[in-house]
């Protein structure tokens, strides 16, 4: 049977967090099971969490069934060649009522060596941030080791990190090793590497309703902590209808398209793309059908579709494998 072409979505994968509120549906029309639902994965192909399709011919097959069936229609050539059959990246929406836990992520040698994982480098794009909300990203300027550990002993770890208040439209890109948190009152975009490996080195000495703290990993980070100084807040331009480049890594290619009339688009079939509607409505034109989107939704154009286009007033991210 050919491939059938047309842009898909899938059923977010919703999960409650302790940090988590709602805001996943108070801002982005989702429908969740409580009031602290944290994060929603959009596209995952990580093992026990994979997407479901909901939409169009596709409707209840799960991401894996149609790479195995359709691997360079869904993926391209490209994809297919580097990563096999395994979708390379995941897409979530995250809602942090209260602060994340202090955290980083392994890079890709240290998290095959020990979770036979890739790592996760990951980008966040600011979707609405409350009055003073902020964000924890790298050390301050000078902190090495014999700080870190000192600190984070004394209880004390918060004292050397650099906190960043944020707004709407922010980004902010995490390398592999970065300590970070996400602040409370923060509704983020996150793309990143297909990986669940984190972490955590600090929860705030928060405890549960029974009383429990959650489980550190101060042994397996000590060796995955980048210390050198980083990069890590991005500004970009906002031309309209153009794809106006946010991030480019070895991972991924992140663009902002501020849509106001028509953004037109031929691209190579040998990877697939992939948008999310992250404020208006617009609507896609594939081989003269039309297919509607909005604010919070997030769309795979599958590798072998190679030329459409998208109408409407809306702010859309395009992220597709670099």
């Amino acid at each position: 049977m050919s491939f059938i072409q047309y842009p898909i979505v899938f059923v977010p994968i919703l999960k409650d967090r302790i940090w988590g509120g709602t805001k996943l549906n108070t801002v982005l029309g989702k429908e969740i099971h409580s009031d602290q639902v944290g994060e929603s994965w959009e596209v995952s192909g990580v093992t026990d969490n994979v997407s479901i399709v909901a939409n169009g011919t596709y409707k209840g097959c799960d991401l894996e069934e149609l790479i195995n069936q359709y691997p360079e229609e869904l993926l391209g050539s490209y994809i297919y060649n580097r990563f096999g059959k395994q979708f390379p990246l995941l897409f979530k929406f995250l809602d942090a009522k209260e602060d994340l836990s202090i955290q980083l992520h392994p890079n890709d040698e240290l998290a095959m060596k020990r979770h036979q994982s890739l790592g996760k480098t990951e980008m966040w794009y600011v979707m609405q941030a409350d009055p003073g909300a902020r964000v924890v990203v790298d050390f301050k300027d000078g902190v090495h080791q014999e700080d870190y550990m000192k600190h984070l002993e004394n209880k004390t770890l918060p004292s050397i990190l650099n906190e960043i208040l944020v707004e709407k439209g922010d980004v902010f890109f995490i390398e592999t090793g970065t300590v970070h948190a996400i602040g409370g009152g923060v509704l983020l975009a996150e793309i990143q590497q297909t990986s669940d490996i984190t972490y955590r080195v600090y929860d705030w000495d928060r405890v549960d309703a029974e009383g429990n703290s959650r489980e550190l990993h101060v042994d397996l980070a000590k060796d995955a902590i980048n210390y050198e100084p980083k990069q890590v807040e991005f500004v970009y331009e906002k031309k309209e209808n153009v794809a106006n480049s946010i991030v480019e890594c070895p991972y991924f290619s992140v663009n902002y398209i501020p849509l106001k009339e028509v953004y037109h688009l031929k691209k190579a079939i040998d990877r697939f793309h992939f948008y999310v509607c992250t404020e208006g409505d617009c609507t896609f034109v594939i081989n003269q059908d039309k297919y509607e989107f909005s604010k919070g939704d997030s769309i795979l154009i599958p590798a072998a579709i190679a030329e459409f286009s998208i109408e409407g007033k809306a702010t859309l991210l395009e992220i597709f494998v670099s």
